[in-house]
């Protein structure tokens, strides 16, 4: 089937209105903004799946018919989708997202075995409040492929680190996982992160599956491949690009977190429509309330549509070298901020921050439409995040800029910027960033002091 690249220094405004003109993704875009259930099983057959370069959306294939959701009500194909990254280096890999779908794994696993022998070796990681919840069940689920085991770590981003890597690593050692073993990632971010960095290096490289259970897991961080952990000098400054063999995203799992950390989760889908789709921007403003309030179907919609503009980003970008970097917006100041406060500010307020305070440099230099910044910090508001006050004094703001220095974006030593021309719309820089003199940063945290964004 032929299919037409984008190009160009548009790619990152096209990504979203390709949505919009039918060619991609049409179905899901739609429904998300209507706020309706997907298509009837007949309307979709007769159109097909809907594809584009570097992504897929359409329902799983051979799917057993369950008719029983976990709600007790009768689950449509709508409840259930799958996205296909598709890569030059790595080839491609489903993310299911739905509701219910734990229980698809054996299923899945089995499906992506290479070379038709199943794993010799299934090594859950989790985190020990996850191990708690869910490390049971998906070892149950799993016990009839191979031997399973549990590996856990204390929670925290402060465990995401050489330590916890290394007590992991010598974790599969022991238990005797073997080259022919798999790595199961269940957790949010953390995990994610850091199991996959273990599958990474671990007798060279082992395969992992991502099962994300918080929304900044689902929405972010499981798609995509990156790996990695923190050192004290900031955030995943040791990684790989290790993608999955799958990502299985039940949006169920979410049901027992509380309000504040859903909110911390959808800070990212609000990064997603503020660089790529004013629409689900202004969605995620109207159904915010229903986020927050773990509404299923919202979360269904707001979760598929994160992952899908995600997968079109990495399926064009693998590695970074280029457009990848838009999902940077917010995060370099926002990185410093998290790191700086030894973490104890949460990742999506931290982030949030971050991506007002970008924002204002860029309405600063001229490049950003004003105002830009105030809708992204109503959006903050909205998700009943209020991010800090801005730095108390020159101090504080020598400690943010020498920490923005460390990000591992930086180029020859110069702190690179994901650039908005407005909410939906990046800037093409060169590379999709741009150097940003130190001064001009300076004089936006300076001006944050004693505002609340």
């Amino acid at each position: 089937m032929a299919r037409t690249p984008l190009r160009g220094p548009s790619s990152a405004r096209d990504l979203a209105r390709r949505g919009r003109s039918g060619e991609w993704p049409t179905a899901a875009d739609r429904r998300f903004r209507r706020g309706r259930q997907g298509p009837s099983r007949s309307s979709r057959a007769a159109r097909g799946p809907s594809r584009a370069r570097g992504l897929t959306v359409n329902p799983p294939r051979d799917r057993p018919d369950r008719s029983e959701p976990a709600d007790g009500g009768v689950r449509s194909d709508g409840d259930i989708r799958e996205v296909t990254v598709e890569t030059e280096r790595a080839g491609r890999y489903p993310v299911r997202v739905g509701r219910g779908v734990l229980g698809d794994l054996p299923e899945l696993v089995r499906e992506h075995v290479s070379g038709g022998a199943d794993p010799a070796h299934l090594a859950i990681i989790s985190d020990d409040r996850v191990a708690e919840l869910y490390g049971d069940r998906v070892r149950g689920l799993l016990d009839g492929i191979a031997p399973v085991t549990l590996h856990t770590f204390p929670h925290g981003e402060q465990n995401k680190n050489r330590l916890q890597w290394a007590a992991l690593t010598d974790s599969l050692l022991e238990r005797g996982v073997g080259r022919d073993g798999w790595v199961i990632a269940l957790g949010g971010g953390v995990t994610g992160d850091l199991a996959g960095f273990v599958a990474a290096t671990y007798m060279r490289g082992i395969p992992v599956v991502q099962i994300p259970t918080s929304l900044v897991a689902m929405i972010d961080s499981a798609v995509g491949g990156k790996t990695g952990i923190d050192l004290p000098g900031g955030k995943n400054l040791v990684g790989a690009f290790h993608p999955p063999r799958f990502v299985l995203v039940d949006v169920e799992l979410t049901g027992t977190l509380p309000r504040r950390e859903r909110a911390q989760g959808l800070v990212e889908a609000l990064k997603h429509g503020a660089i790529l789709d004013v629409a689900y921007f202004e969605t995620l403003l109207a159904e915010a309330d229903r986020l927050l309030d773990g509404d299923p179907r919202a979360s269904f919609r707001a979760v598929l549509r994160s992952v899908e503009l995600k997968a079109r980003v990495v399926s064009l970008d693998e590695r970074e070298g280029g457009l990848r970097q838009i999902l940077n917006f917010g995060h370099t100041l926002g990185h410093a901020l998290e790191a700086s406060s030894g973490y104890r500010l949460p990742h999506g307020s931290a982030v949030a921050q971050g991506m007002v305070l970008e924002a204002r440099v860029g309405e600063r230099l001229g490049v950003t439409r004003r105002g830009t910044a105030d809708r992204i910090a109503e959006g903050v508001r909205r998700l009943e995040l209020e991010p800090e006050t801005g730095p108390s004094d020159e101090a504080r703001v020598d400690a943010l800029m020498e920490r923005a220095a460390r990000d591992k974006k930086a180029r020859a030593g110069a702190v690179r910027y994901v650039l908005l021309r407005e909410v939906g719309a990046t800037r093409p820089e060169e590379g999709w960033s741009r150097e940003v003199e130190d001064e001009v940063v300076r004089q936006v945290l300076r001006g944050a002091e004693g505002r609340r964004v």
